[in-house]
């Protein structure tokens, strides 16, 4: 059995979102169990069905260089507070 992880969407409606993830035998047979499982009340009418095993998930490290960029929060307060200390710092 494999692990496939569901991701269900409606036309001209957002993004795909993951609906959740299921066992199956097959891709054909992930298909029928997905459209059975998540879109039994017609919560979308696109579905993309992904062996878990294709996915490439990004280590921690790898993410690290973008976990200091103060310039990209909306309210300015970590940018002010590291051009104030960096002024201090220069005097």
């Amino acid at each position: 059995m494999r692990v496939y992880e569901v991701f269900v969407k409606r036309d001209g409606r957002d993004e795909f979102r993951h609906a959740g993830a299921l066992e199956a035998a097959t891709d054909e047979l992930a298909l029928v169990l997905a459209r059975e499982s998540y879109l039994r009340r017609a919560e979308g009418n696109r579905l993309w069905v992904v062996r878990r095993d294709h996915v490439v998930a990004a280590a921690g490290d790898f993410l690290e260089p973008n976990a200091d960029k103060p310039h990209r929060h909306h309210d300015g307060a970590a940018v002010a507070a590291r051009r104030m200390a960096a002024r201090q710092a220069g005097d």
